[in-house]
């Protein structure tokens, strides 16, 4: 039997915070699905996010339907990892609050 998604958290809320790689993201939800603290939110990126990145990166975001992952409940983060571990594009990393 597995341990409720809690047992693993490893900070208090907002302690640690998720960060999402928006040149690796390509908005296929396994954060949002693992998250047991509704960090996460699948939504078109912003434009000043997506100016910034190169035209490799503005291409693969086109054909993905420019949706990436953003972390609009970042302070609710209990930093147990689920995020991290389920992204297939490793785009996600925790890292101190500032």
């Amino acid at each position: 039997m597995s341990k409720p998604a809690e047992a693993n958290c490893k900070q208090l809320p907002g302690v640690i915070v998720p960060v999402v790689n928006f040149k690796r993201c390509e908005g296929k939800a396994d954060c949002v699905a693992v998250c047991p603290e509704n960090v996460f939110e699948i939504r078109r990126i912003d434009d000043a996010d997506y100016q910034p990145l190169g035209p490799l990166n503005k291409f693969k975001l086109r054909v993905h339907g420019m949706q990436v992952a953003y972390t609009p409940n970042a302070d609710a983060c209990r930093a147990c990892g689920l995020c991290v571990t389920a992204c297939p594009e490793k785009a996600i990393s925790l890292t101190r609050a500032a």
